[in-house]
């Protein structure tokens, strides 16, 4: 369209239409609550655009009343999603969970302020148990829940790094003074570095009101030009002392950078990952093997086969790296379980079909143990069910497989082994498989997404 021979109003709306479409790729990546620096500038921004949008004279013309309501509608669509976006449920959980953090960093961060580096097991199993939670958050998909669940997962896995490294360090702490007069300025250096390590903890987890990145970094960096300056020449031990010591330095600076890493696109993005592109091509594979078993009406001469394949599928996913991302472990992990739900099934289907070729030894068993295997009969078509099964929670279907689960554990729970050992072990075995089924079933329609 020729912008020459339009009229001045509709070229201003189009220019403030365009300014608004840059600042709509900010407010659909924003991860941040309504109470963020960002949050307001971005408020501000759409609603100078609005008074902008205001302002156009329209001249009493129809085109131009309803450009200008367009833009208006676009803008306040923006200003909306912005607000979802800061007060989204997802995102108020993670926040809570992440003041949790807080707390118990301000709890236990005591030790390496005053220079030692002694972890309770409460800080441990704490964090740890935290970023389990954060895993499980769910994100439906949505940019901005994704990237705040990333954000928050980097600062607090680094925090529970941070931690392993001290329980599993094995410097060669602390040489005697006496050994040589650098000795005790090492000593001392490790001493700073431990409570550099508080300090740094405070700093990812936001709850250290008298340090900055910039501060620590020249401190750390500081450290290190001390440590350089030592003359230990001749002194293999205390120099490998030395170099421990810098290495453990080295360790935190890398820390500092994570706010930007934690902002780029590909990190949070996990659908382009390479890890969670295999277990993508890992988890089709068996879902071809699913469906092959489930369309097929006499399977028992695929089993073997089946089995072999899905077990080479285990092994593919143990080979898969995680690396340091716990949403990465976590797809990881389900998908190995969807891999051995189909093995179990099939070890359960071969295991019913072998005792229907030998009847004369089925009927002397116990009855208890008859009782058992009828349980294990029902289960086996309830799985079948459960593996084929593709919606939610609110599905009727969904209700009458947990109701039929659950009736089955009853029913092993009435089980009598009257001192029978072989029933108690297969009751024990049946109970461990219809709860493993009812598992998966809620995996399956819990709605989790990497």
């Amino acid at each position: 369209m020729d912008m020459g021979n339009q009229h001045p109003s509709i070229k201003r709306l189009h220019e403030i239409q365009k300014e608004v479409k840059e600042i709509e790729q900010q407010v659909v990546v924003f991860s941040g609550l309504s109470t963020d620096r960002d949050y307001k500038k971005l408020e501000r921004s759409l609603t100078k655009q609005l008074f902008e949008i205001d302002s156009v004279d329209t001249e009493g013309k129809g085109d131009i009343q309803q450009a200008r309501k367009r833009a208006a509608q676009e803008t306040e669509r923006l200003l909306k999603e912005l607000e979802q976006n800061a007060n989204h449920p997802r995102r108020l959980e993670i926040e809570a969970i992440f003041k949790e953090a807080q707390s118990l960093v301000e709890r236990e961060i005591t030790p390496f302020y005053k220079g030692g580096n002694c972890i309770s097991d409460e800080f441990e199993e704490g964090i740890q148990d935290i970023v389990l939670r954060l895993t499980q958050v769910k994100t439906g998909g949505k940019v901005s829940l994704r990237k705040a669940r990333y954000r928050t997962l980097t600062k607090v896995c680094a925090v529970q790094e941070i931690i392993e490294s001290c329980v599993k360090q094995q410097l060669s702490l602390p040489l005697s003074n006496d050994a040589h007069p650098s000795v005790s300025k090492i000593n001392s250096v490790m001493c700073d570095v431990n409570k550099a390590r508080g300090t740094l903890i405070a700093l990812l987890m936001g709850v250290s009101s008298n340090d900055t990145c910039r501060h620590l970094s020249c401190v750390l960096t500081g450290l290190i030009a001390d440590l350089d300056a030592l003359d230990v020449c001749g002194h293999t031990e205390i120099r490998n002392y030395r170099k421990e010591v810098v290495e453990e330095i080295n360790k935190l600076q890398k820390y500092l950078d994570l706010e930007e890493e934690a902002n780029s696109t590909h990190a949070y993005d996990l659908a382009q990952n390479q890890s969670i592109l295999k277990i993508e091509e890992i988890r089709k594979k068996m879902k071809e093997v699913n469906a092959l078993l489930l369309k097929t009406e006499n399977a028992s001469d695929l089993y073997l086969g089946s089995k072999a394949e899905l077990q080479g599928l285990i092994a593919h996913l143990d080979e898969v790296s995680p690396g340091k991302n716990p949403c990465i472990r976590e797809a990881r992990r389900r998908a190995v379980v969807e891999v051995q739900t189909l093995i179990t099934y099939i070890d359960l289907k071969e295991a019913l079909e072998k005792r229907q070729m030998y009847p004369e030894q089925t009927a002397a068993e116990h009855q208890s143990y008859k009782a058992v295997w009828i349980v294990l009969g029902n289960l086996s078509q309830i799985q079948q069910e459960v593996i084929s099964f593709d919606g939610n929670r609110t599905d009727k279907n969904y209700m009458r497989l947990e109701e039929l689960l659950t009736k089955q554990l009853l029913a092993l729970d009435a089980v009598d082994p009257q001192g029978d050992e072989r029933c108690k072990a297969a009751r024990k075995q049946a109970v461990k498989l219809a709860q493993n089924i009812l598992y998966y079933l809620d995996m399956k329609t819990d709605e989790w997404e990497y």
